[in-house]
């Protein structure tokens, strides 16, 4: 008959009967308690033992029911068999950090009626382990937008770490008594201080045909719009005002573009920022830009002369020759490496000179960037 010297070793772990076939207690492992019972047959005979554990440590040895079966069936005796499930846990709690503050049960409950009081109809999704959520919200134009949330396991005690598709950080103001309900009430109000942005550049991605980003996202303030074949405006909009004149850079052949700057730059002074962005834009440049109603976007994609293909990863052809009978487009890493490795191309500070791949005409291009 083995010895039984776990009340010695384990002071949490107490036998129920004088027999000594019952323990019943908690078992630490990192600062953590886990309530465990054990029950032995009458011969104590530690290969026919059965563990009953708290749902937590369930929860944990759930990826590792048969390590802890070989553990009970090669164990000498309950204390090394207690001494091999703390080294398992430790194992477990290392490779699962999210398990090492699993919520307790009241978590769950509170988490459930802040649900009802929000409403179920917003609840897009919700992990198995209840604390990652993804909450539907639609601004006033309709729009529909997805608030991320990850909660924390003393949740609503801890701040939760929220995330959206928008152009500015998103700030929440949380306190240990704030709800799911508060939480999408203050992310409401974030969406309607953007209408505004949204609703300008909505305007810009119907009514003209937008060269990059190539699947914009909400929280995109950067547009490339093409005015003719391989000539475009970039325009970067503030979130925070719209309306007032975005940052504009002009790409293209500098024989085309030379004559539109001259005009943004005469009159910028005229901007109405009461007007649309679209419009203005119209105003200043003194042009009508294709639309989806008037052109085929084939009509500006085109290729780059060197690889042949129009996109490179996310990057269209950029850098055009300026020689008004070539008019070639380039990928600005394509004719960086094109020029690189001539003889005759010459390098000063972050620029490159050479000659056009087309046309033999003068060409410069800026060093590409590295990717870190």
């Amino acid at each position: 008959m083995m010895e039984c010297s776990l009340v010695k070793d384990n002071p949490l772990l107490l036998p129920l009967n004088k027999e000594k076939t019952a323990f019943d207690g908690f078992i630490t492992v990192k600062d953590r308690d886990f309530r465990i019972r054990i029950l032995l047959p009458p011969d104590q005979q530690l290969k026919k033992a059965k563990l009953h554990c708290c749902w937590q440590l369930k929860h944990l040895l759930r990826e590792y029911e048969q390590i802890v079966k070989q553990r009970l069936q090669q164990s000498a005796d309950l204390s090394s068999f207690i001494l091999e499930l703390k080294t398992v846990l430790e194992v477990c709690l290392k490779s699962h950090p999210e398990c090492r503050s699993m919520p307790p049960p009241q978590y769950y409950s509170q988490l459930i009626s802040e649900m009802e009081t929000l409403g179920w109809d917003k609840m897009l999704f919700i992990d198995t382990n209840f604390q990652t959520l993804k909450l539907k919200a639609e601004d006033s134009s309709g729009r529909q937008h997805v608030l991320n949330i990850k909660l924390k396991s003393k949740h609503p005690t801890e701040a939760p770490d929220c995330s959206a598709d928008l152009p500015v950080p998103l700030n929440i103001n949380w306190t240990p008594q704030s709800t799911l309900d508060q939480l999408h009430s203050q992310f409401l109000l974030v969406l309607e201080s953007l209408a505004e942005f949204w609703d300008v550049l909505d305007e810009i991605d119907t009514k003209t045909w937008i060269l990059e980003p190539e699947r914009p996202s909400r929280s995109d303030t950067m547009r490339r719009i093409a005015i003719k074949n391989n000539v475009s405006i970039r325009v970067e909009v503030d979130p925070r005002h719209p309306r007032m004149l975005p940052e504009c850079c002009l790409l293209g052949a500098e024989h085309v573009v030379t004559p539109l700057r001259s005009k943004l730059n005469a009159n910028m002074h005229t901007w109405n920022p009461d007007s649309s962005v679209l419009h203005n834009l119209r105003d200043v440049l003194e042009i009508e830009f294709p639309s989806p109603a008037t052109h085929e976007k084939s009509s500006f994609n085109t290729e780059c002369g060197i690889c042949y293909s129009y996109r490179l990863e996310a990057a269209v052809p950029d850098q055009v020759c300026n020689d008004p009978r070539c008019g070639q487009p380039f990928h600005q890493a394509c004719l960086y490496e094109w020029l690189r490795v001539l003889p005759s191309s010459r390098q000063s500070f972050s620029l490159l000179f050479g000659e056009c791949p087309y046309c033999s005409k003068p060409i410069t291009v800026k060093m590409a960037t590295q990717k870190s």
